[in-house]
């Protein structure tokens, strides 16, 4: 009875540890397919081949200004910016502000999240990523005017804050007088 016993036991452990390395199994085969299925759809449905590590402008997305008859502006704060030194390898930390104008084309935000987290990974001096943000998006967008600034944390016992704009022909003085307000100026005297 007790050898009967014993079997039915091993026969019983042998068929859960089955039951449940199938069911382990199955679950990481499913979520390796979903995510290889959505490494290859961009936020947009717009096809990619993978999330970047790096830089990667080629994440950022747009869509059909609805109010493209009216001016106004769109601004985006991204307090979790962060970077590399390009002489050290340490991590800079930033807030960034996106101010602009759009025309046709406006930026998808989450797309814009993601490539600025993208630059996680990138080693670039502040101002360099400010200025990188600012021609990417003017080439994505070809908005009206355009401005970037970041406030880093200090490092080293200093704070930079970088400020970067576009404006075209139509939006000129708006350039001037917000470079003029970032200076500490009034005016501009030519």
């Amino acid at each position: 009875m007790q050898i009967l016993n014993a079997f039915f036991y091993i026969f019983f452990l042998f068929f859960a540890n089955v039951i449940f390395f199938s069911y382990l199994c199955n679950l990481i085969f499913n979520t390796m397919r979903t995510q290889e299925e959505l490494q290859g759809v961009s936020l947009l449905g717009n096809k990619r081949s993978a999330i970047p590590t790096t830089y990667a402008p080629e994440i950022l997305e747009t869509f059909v200004n609805k109010h493209q008859d009216n001016d106004y502006l769109v601004t985006f704060h991204c307090p979790e910016f962060t970077t590399l030194c390009p002489l050290t390898g340490q991590p800079d930390y930033a807030t960034i502000v996106i101010s602009y104008i759009p025309r046709e084309k406006m930026v998808e935000s989450k797309s814009l999240k993601l490539y600025l987290f993208s630059f996680r990974n990138h080693g670039d001096f502040h101002e360099d990523c400010v200025n990188i943000i600012m021609k990417d998006l003017v080439r994505l967008m070809d908005p009206k005017y355009l401005e970037v600034t970041g406030i880093f944390m200090p490092r080293g016992g200093i704070s930079i804050y970088p400020f970067a704009q576009y404006a075209d022909q139509d939006y000129q003085w708006l350039k001037q007088q917000r470079f003029a307000a970032q200076c500490g100026q009034t005016a501009f005297n030519k």
